[in-house]
Parts: structure tokens; sequence; C-alpha cells
């Protein structure tokens, strides 16, 4: 390197270079530069690097760029200068006379930092003569605000961001950033943050509702959690509401079972409350299988209690073997209607009471709900319809005979249909005395009933089956009297079955039916009225008819 002001020394930076035009050292490198080496091209076209505040003395030499910059100085070449470079006035301040003032840091022809044609002999870009590189200061009065920062987060309401975030419904009328109001973020700072407050309300309201609603919802399920696991069962307060109902208990019911059948009929409010009951009861394993007559929102204690006392199995007990002109005289007597109600629903709404379609039909029937009124206890109260505690019996009945297979059975044994298997089975009730009586009581029938025996001749000869179309129950009949009467239920004058049962057979005369003894009995008779004793030859039997007239004197 040369020594400072002795020579050119290393080139001057290039025009790119942010300090280019620094009078420090480009102005005096460029004029020592010519003055040592008069010849020579300066870099940077000879242009004087000044301030343009402090004219500077007249440049010895001329300058190539002399002409295109107003000619700021006077030129050793005078041919030149007259050929090129027209004579110019000047003011005391430096500009050239009759040219407006320029600003000294706008671009323009002359403009070292504009658009030029450098040294190179190419266009150089121009990278400090746009308006935005380093404007001048405004006076202070003129300057604008710093815009506010925004967090690269947060778009803000005009850049997409909702508007229920950014506070401004529809009822919010004050658009502070709309284009040309420059005091919109000054005056939203200076207002004291209104704007964010009710941005901070509307968030901390959203983050309360989803909390509470969370806490709500964890509180509801904790609660019931806790219930299941801990809590009471739901239980109805009292003795019940005055509503009577008529519950069946199957048999082998257990206590969860028997809660189900409470709650369903509206008894007992919970399955759990009743169990819970039952338990405390030091009697509550005792509640045995049957109808009880119970009230409906009872609590379960009381339910428990009343179930084991007489007065819930105050029911209605259909007997076996008892005939419907019976239970029809019972069910009015429950129901506190008047006598021959109930029959006379059974004879005109009969076909809408529930019979199975093997049970209609028939002919000659004295009553179609005969055998289907079946023998058990029933819950009957005053208040109840006459045809809806038939509806129950029929029900009962159709049930028992599905599950005993009266259907499927009948062919089997010699029977045209289930009809005649029921029928079967009511003689079987209403002739025997006892249930072992029961299976060989059905033998004796279905051997009467075989065609070509030499016995009875397919007669039956059942004194039950004349008493029932006569609506009575003697015992001393003559033979004469049983002979000449012409009914189809009259055994005694018509072949084979009556038209239809005599009378509600219970579960045991059905089994009975169902499975008859093999022993050869055509014969019957009871002497004391409590066991049946059977023979297989009328000789025989006629030595039992004796004896028991003899008994009784005749």
């Amino acid at each position: 390197m040369t020594e400072y002001g002795r020579g050119p020394g290393s080139e001057p930076w290039h025009p790119d270079d942010p300090l280019y035009g620094d009078d420090g050292w480009g102005g005096q490198q460029a004029q020592q530069g010519q003055q040592a080496h008069p010849g020579q091209q300066s870099p940077y076209g000879g242009r004087p690097q000044h301030h343009p505040q402090e004219p500077q003395a007249q440049q010895q030499y001329g300058d190539w760029g002399a002409a295109d910059q107003g000619g700021y100085g006077q030129q050793q070449y005078p041919q030149y200068d007259q050929q090129y470079a027209p004579q110019q006035q000047y003011d005391q301040n430096g500009w050239p006379v009759g040219t407006p003032p320029q600003d000294p840091y706008a671009a323009g022809p002359a403009d070292p930092y504009g658009q030029q044609t450098g040294a190179y002999g190419g266009e150089q870009a121009d990278h400090y003569g746009t308006p935005d590189a380093y404007p001048p200061p405004e006076p202070p009065g003129r300057r604008r605000a710093d815009p506010e920062p925004q967090t690269d987060w947060d778009p803000g309401p005009d850049q997409g961001e909702h508007a229920f975030f950014a506070g401004g419904g529809d009822d919010d009328g004050d658009h502070d950033d709309e284009p040309g109001d420059r005091r919109g973020r000054g005056e939203r700072r200076g207002r004291g943050g209104k704007e964010k407050k009710r941005r901070n309300g509307v968030a901390c309201l959203v983050v309360v509702l989803v909390l509470g609603g969370g806490i709500g919802g964890i509180g509801y399920f904790g609660y019931q959690f806790y219930q299941d696991r801990f809590g009471s069962a739901p239980d109805f307060a009292g003795d019940g509401n005055g509503q009577q109902v008529s519950v069946t208990i199957p048999k082998g019911a257990t206590g969860y079972v028997i809660g189900q059948v409470l709650k369903r009929e509206g008894v007992v409010k919970s399955v759990d409350a009743f169990v819970a009951a039952q338990a405390s009861n030091p009697q509550g394993k005792t509640i045995q299988d049957g109808v009880y007559t119970l009230e409906k929102e009872m609590s379960a204690e009381s339910a428990v209690a009343l179930m084991l006392s007489p007065k819930s199995r105050n029911n209605l007990v259909i007997a076996e073997g008892k005939r419907n002109a019976d239970i029809y005289e019972l069910i009015d007597q429950r129901l506190e209607v008047e006598k021959g109600t109930t029959a006379k629903v059974a004879k005109e709404d009969w076909e809408k009471l529930g019979l199975p379609d093997w049970a209609q039909g028939h002919e000659n029937v004295k009553d179609p709900l005969e055998g289907f009124l079946f023998p058990s206890s029933y819950g009957v109260s005053k208040g109840q319809k006459p045809e809806d505690v038939l509806k129950r019996m029929v029900a009962q009945a159709t049930a028992t005979y599905e599950k005993l297979g009266v259907e499927e059975k009948a062919e089997s044994l010699g029977l045209e249909n289930p009809w005649q298997l029921v029928t079967v089975a009511s003689l079987v009730q209403a002739e025997g005395t006892s249930h072992s009586d029961f299976r060989k009581m059905a033998e004796v029938i279905y051997n009467r009933l075989e065609p070509g025996n030499t016995e009875t001749n397919g007669m039956l000869e059942f004194d039950s089956t004349y008493n029932y179309v006569k609506n009575q129950s003697e015992i001393d009949l003559s033979l004469s009297e049983l002979r000449n009467y012409d009914n189809p239920y009259n055994t005694y004058y018509y072949k084979g079955l009556p038209p239809g049962p005599i009378s509600n057979p219970g579960e045991d005369a059905v089994k009975g039916a169902l499975d008859p003894t093999d022993g050869g009995w055509f014969y019957f008779i009871s002497l004391d009225g409590k066991t049946s004793e059977f023979t297989k030859t009328n000789a025989e039997h006629q030595k039992l008819v004796d004896k028991w007239n003899a008994s009784r004197g005749n």
C-alpha cells in the first residue's frame, strides 16, 4: 500500500459499497490520483465526492463526466469545454443560475447515486436512489407514530381472525382500523385498552363455560357412580297409592326375579330396593310363589311386609275341577258387580279373550271357555273389568297346556285334537278323588273309548257329564233317568267324549291324561269318597257297587 496522499493507493471500493461517495477517502483519493497521474482516468469518472452543502474549489483538470453533471468547475481544455460544455453562471451558493434548487438527495441526471454509465461501459444499478432507501427525516411535528408491533401468532381481526375473538360483533360500530384513519391504533391504545378488555371478557366467558360444563359433567357422572356403588337404591315412600294390582310370582323365583315382577307392575321403584328390603327382613326369604294383591308405588319395605302377610293372599282362588258357571259368580262377587255380569261377557265376547286356535270352532259346546279358566290364585278386586280377569285366566290355561305339550301329544293318545285331550283331563279331574287316581282314571277313559271293546261298547257312562249339563253335583242318580236324557253331554246316552270339557282341570289332572297307566282298568268306584278302587271286569265292579249300597242302607 502507498503512503496516504502520495499515490492512488488501493482502488476505492466499488460504488455498490454502502460507503461509496464518502468525501473522506473517496474524494481525496480521486483528486490526488488525478494530480499524480494527469493522464490516468479515475475509476469513478473523475466526479468530485463531497457534501453538497460545502462547495469545493474548482478542479484543475477536466472531468469526462463534467458535461453530464452540469459543469461544476472550469475545465483545462477550452476546446473541449466550448464544444461540449456551454458556459454556465453560478450563484453564491454554487447553484447554476436559472436552474431551480435541487434536492441534493434526489436522483437526477447528475446524481452520483442514480442510474449511470460506469467506467466499465455498462449500466450500473441504482441501489440507493429509491424513495424508501434513506428518506430525509421530517420535522418532529409531521412525524408519524411508529406502527404498533404485531406478534406473529395473532394476525388481528383484519387479517382473518374470527370476529368472536376480535371482539367485533354486530353491535360494535367502531372501526378504528379503517383505511385513512391515522388515529386508529393510537386511539385504541389511548382509550385504556377498551377493545382488549372486551376481547379478554369474551375469552374468559368461553373458558368459564367450558370449564364449568366439564366440571358439571364430571360432577353428574361422579354422583351417578357414587349412587350406583354406595348410594341407596331408588324407592317409593309409603304403603302405596291405593291402586290395587294383582301380581303373580312364578315358582322358584329368587328375590331379584320377584323384584323384577314387582317393578314391572309398578309396585316398587327399583329391583335393588326390593332385594335390599327382603334381605333386611328376617322372614324375607319365605316369600312363596303365587298370586298377591298389592298396591302400586309401595316402598320396598312395605311391599315385603305385605307379601309376608295373609292379607296379600286374599285372592280369588279357583279350585281344581271348578266349573265356569261357579267361577263367573265368584268374579262378580269380587268385582262387586251385578250377578250375571261376568257370565254375559263370557258368552258374548269369548272369541276376544285369547283362546288358542285349536280351542275354537267346536260344535255343541255349552261354554267355549270351559276348561280354560285355569285353577290358580288371582288378584281380583273392585274396579277391575270382568274381561280383564277372564283374559288372565285364559292366558294361564293356555300357557300351562303349551308347557305340558297338549297340542303335540294328543294324536299319540288316539285323540283327534288337543281340545279332546283337555276334555279327557276335565273328566279325570271330575271323577278322580285324589291325584293318585288320575293316571288310572285316564286309562279307564281311553279303554272305554277303544273301538270294539266288549266291556262298555264305547260308552263312558260318567255321572259327572250328566251333572254338568244339569249344572248339579248329585250322587244318587237312577239308571232310567241317566239313560233317557237326550243331551250331547250325557255319556249315558251318547258314545264317546262329550262336546267339550266339563270343568277346569288342574295341572296334575292334565299330566294324568297325558300319561295313563296300562293296567287294563275299565271300572272304578269310591267307597269312602276319598279314594277310588279300580277293576277290570264288570263282575268285579258289581261286587263293589253292592258293597257301597249296603254301606248306605240301600
